[in-house]
């Protein structure tokens, strides 16, 4: 069973109340990928944002690593938002848990629940500009840039 408490923790489900969260959280499904596995593949569709909730995940844009993620990160979110196909490759460097929303969960949270929803677009767009500002200092190759 998902803790909401815990999960209010994250950047992703920040500001959302304990109602809010025991409406969204039926709507998660819990995954879970072994090591080394292509969780998302560059160029193919995915409708889900992920949410690791233990482990680690490599996001590769082809042979280029680009960086890691750990407990508390999201994945999948511009395919979600952009409808486009994935822009890189997600992979599994231990084993990992995370639990996904679908676009159909996401549809659904709109509809039961607009401000939860817009909360979890506010999130997931704050979380977005990080990682701008990060790839961005990479970029420019600024020392100490990590995300």
């Amino acid at each position: 069973m998902v803790d909401s408490q815990a999960l209010q923790r994250y950047s992703l489900f920040g500001g959302l109340l304990e109602e809010q969260m025991s409406k969204i959280i039926p709507l998660m499904n819990q995954e879970t990928y072994e090591p080394n596995v292509d969780i998302i593949a560059e160029g193919t569709p995915n409708d889900k944002i992920r949410f690791i909730t233990e482990g680690r995940v490599a996001i590769w844009k082809g042979k280029t690593f680009i960086w890691e993620l750990t407990e508390g990160n999201t994945f999948g979110e511009m395919e979600v938002l952009d409808v486009m196909p994935s822009a890189a490759t997600a992979r599994s460097v231990t084993k990992v848990m995370a639990l996904s929303i679908s676009n159909k969960s996401l549809r659904e949270i709109y509809r039961n629940d607009i401000k939860a929803f817009s909360l979890i677009l506010m999130n997931l767009a704050r979380d977005l500009s990080r990682r701008l500002r990060v790839a961005d200092e990479k970029a420019a190759g600024l020392p100490g840039s990590s995300f």
